[in-house]
């Protein structure tokens, strides 16, 4: 198999409400089956409402899109690309079946998410699982994971590097941060096999990141919990971890935060990062210097689109890591026995 032997490619996110109407309907989505009740979702929709309900994530999505489609085009690939959501329109179920009515049949999936797990990489496949039900003539393909690919980890590391050259850094630190998820979750992201899978992806990347960036000293926190707060979590905070090294060490001025767990400036990203983060650090007379996303570069476009003329040629893939680099599936189906399923505990 090659490209020209697929299609169509779909781009396949999480989505976002685009209005204040759409707020709570959106996070019964999200929660559906938690038993989580409406004024509880009014009050987590509070970050929505503060910027007029309107998540950036399709707004950011559809430049990825852009770029991908001028990046096919520059390389001579005819190939339409869709845009599908699990939890906001456009649904992904909707967006097949417009894919199927326009007539294709092997459609590759790029999934926004860089990473392992259940929720940044299992349901995605069980996504694809539901596509296939309302759309069964077509086949679905996943791309690979992209978290230790040398364009994700160069793009991110350049910015660092940035921040980090013009910095006093005798009071600076750096943060890199991804959303945490239940540690029972994590502890299961890989399956019996390869536990801890999520975490440690973002462990590595990390440190290629700070490695290429010429940084020798950083942590790993974590951002964006929810849920019961007795459920024990990935931890730090990163801004309890920032009020902490505050506390321990006056001569810290200076916090640059890496936002490795996200491609696109998300709400994750501008209201715990650019909002709360900021406000904690304002407080401590601490600057703050948040590196980009890097979705929305060129070269991150000819990032998806490379990965896409590997297909078929899957040991061509490049990777800079020795963790786990989730592999290409088909229809759903799961990178392997018992990988990223969800834990009940």
């Amino acid at each position: 198999m090659s490209l020209s032997d697929y299609d169509a490619l779909l781009v396949l996110s999480f989505g976002g409400p685009e209005g204040n109407d759409e707020v709570v309907p959106f996070l019964e989505n999200v929660t559906r089956g938690r038993g989580i009740p409406r004024e509880r979702l009014e009050q987590v929709g509070e970050h929505y409402f503060n910027f007029g309900g309107v998540s950036p994530l399709n707004r950011l999505n559809r430049e990825i899109i852009s770029n991908v489609e001028s990046e096919l085009a520059s390389r001579g690939h005819d190939l339409p690309v869709y845009f599908g959501n699990r939890n906001w329109h456009p649904f992904a179920n909707d967006t097949a079946q417009q894919i199927a009515a326009d007539g294709h049949k092997r459609v590759l999936v790029f999934a926004t998410s860089a990473w392992g797990g259940y929720s940044a990489c299992r349901q995605y496949d069980e996504d694809i699982v539901g596509m296939r039900e309302v759309t069964p003539q077509i086949d679905f393909t996943k791309l690979w994971q992209f978290y230790a690919h040398p364009t994700f980890i160069s793009l991110m590391a350049a910015d660092l590097k940035q921040a980090w050259d013009g910095a006093n850094q005798a009071e600076t630190k750096v943060l890199f941060t991804a959303h945490s998820v239940p540690t029972a979750a994590d502890k299961v992201a890989g399956g019996p096999d390869d536990a801890h899978l999520y975490s440690r992806q973002v462990e590595e990347a990390s440190r290629l990141i700070a490695e290429k960036a010429g940084v020798t000293e950083y942590e790993v926190v974590w951002q964006s919990r929810s849920g019961n707060p007795a459920t024990p979590w990935l931890e730090p905070d990163v801004v309890d971890r920032t009020e902490e090294l505050a506390a321990a060490d006056s001569s810290f001025k200076h916090l640059i935060c890496v936002p490795v767990g996200f491609i696109s400036d998300h709400m994750e990203v501008i209201w715990d990062l650019d909002s709360e983060l900021k406000e904690s650090c304002e407080e401590r007379s601490i600057t703050l210097t948040r590196t980009p996303t890097v979705g929305h570069t060129p070269e991150f476009a000819q990032m998806v689109v490379e990965i896409a003329e590997t297909i078929g040629r899957e040991e061509e893939v490049e990777s800079l890591s020795t963790v786990t680099v989730q592999g290409c599936t088909v229809n759903g189906a799961p990178c392997s026995p018992g990988c990223c399923q969800l834990s009940r505990q």
